[in-house]
């Protein structure tokens, strides 16, 4: 079996690690089954992108489309007019492809006008709001997909109502928690660690990056006051994308408890996420790392594709609204952490289901 793995984003990387290694033991096994990974260029900082490639030990890709950045739709023509020469010159058996990202969608559009066979790791997955670009690569990857990967019994659920064919359906799991084990114990502080004078619960994690919340200067200005302000005794770790950094600093205003560093490598920010006293995000991956090590995470968001991080897990959805926030964050404070737990399948072995069920499928 040939497999083309594709990435094209920073969360694709941390979800391809596991598959990447369990093809290879399979390999050491004796199993005809290799892979051929190509890197779409989507995010192409190297402080954003190839970090995580040498840390969680992916091989360099086989070929980099260096697509970079664009509008919507000029970075997935882009994708998709590049992939295509990529798998004319390199067939295979099967395209893999993980997450939501635009890399996700024109990959799986190229592969399957290529009579090329696709399977979609995180699939089924929705938040209901057609305003994310997510969503919309969710929802037209895998209505053309052929095998399906899902993370909870919910998104088969949502598969199954498409009309999805139910042997073609696989709850496997997590891969993004097949990563977190497998490096939980390479986890290491950044070296601000002690420059901040950071211990274990002294400080709190936050991460912003949707448009809503950081194109708007005043908005963004006026919601980190108001989140500078949630806990006077708690240091803010805010791991700030360079563009939001420059947007930031035209202001030259000043927080109290805001510390203002560069993004950071898988490692470094696992390590920080884990001796977090908790999460302030509008990410929804980050809910899912938070889940599995107990961490409360406040996600400023109106909904989530991962609804188990919620009912399950320690994640609270608080909408956008910087009140709400508040609210919310002061009961916590005052209750504590709510009751939480790991969702079924959250064990570190969905890599291997993945593998084993596609080379049954062969």
């Amino acid at each position: 079996m040939k497999i083309t793995i594709i990435a094209g984003a920073r969360p694709n990387f941390i979800k391809i690690a596991p598959i990447i290694n369990t093809v290879k033991n399979k390999q050491n096994e004796g199993v005809d089954i290799s892979f051929r990974l190509v890197h779409t260029g989507q995010h192409y900082d190297k402080n954003l992108s190839d970090t995580f490639f040498e840390e969680l030990n992916i091989p360099q890709p086989d070929i980099n489309l260096e697509v970079k950045s664009g509008s919507q739709a000029e970075q997935t023509a882009a994708i998709m007019i590049a992939f295509e020469k990529e798998l004319i010159q390199n067939p295979c058996d099967l395209v893999l492809v993980v997450g939501d990202v635009n890399s996700t969608m024109a990959c799986s559009i190229v592969a399957k006008k290529c009579n090329t066979k696709v399977a979609h790791v995180e699939a089924g997955i929705r938040s209901g709001d057609l305003t994310m670009p997510e969503e919309i690569n969710r929802m037209l990857t895998d209505s053309i997909t052929d095998y399906f990967f899902t993370t909870s019994t919910s998104a088969s659920e949502n598969l199954l109502k498409l009309g999805s064919d139910p042997e073609n359906v696989h709850f496997v799991g997590n891969v993004m928690i097949d990563t977190l084990y497998q490096n939980i114990n390479r986890i290491a502080s950044p070296d601000f660690w002690n420059e901040h004078q950071l211990q274990e619960k002294n400080y709190i994690i936050l991460t912003l990056h949707r448009p809503a919340n950081v194109d708007e200067v005043s908005s963004l200005i006026d919601l980190l006051h108001g989140i500078d302000l949630l806990v006077n005794d708690k240091k803010i770790i805010f791991p700030i994308h360079p563009r939001t950094q420059a947007i930031l600093s035209e202001s030259k205003i000043e927080f109290k408890n805001i510390i203002f560093v560069s993004p950071q490598g898988y490692l470094n920010f696992m390590y920080l996420i884990k001796n977090s006293f908790a999460v302030i995000t509008d990410s929804g991956g980050i809910s899912e790392e938070t889940t599995v090590l107990g961490i409360p995470c406040f996600t400023m968001r109106d909904n989530t594709e991962r609804p188990e991080t919620e009912t399950i897990g320690s994640n609270t959805i608080v909408g956008t609204s910087l009140e709400n926030l508040k609210k919310v964050f002061g009961t916590f404070l005052q209750n504590g952490p709510r009751k939480s737990g790991i969702p079924e399948l959250w064990d570190g072995k969905a890599s291997e289901r993945i593998i084993s069920i596609l080379l049954d499928k062969k």
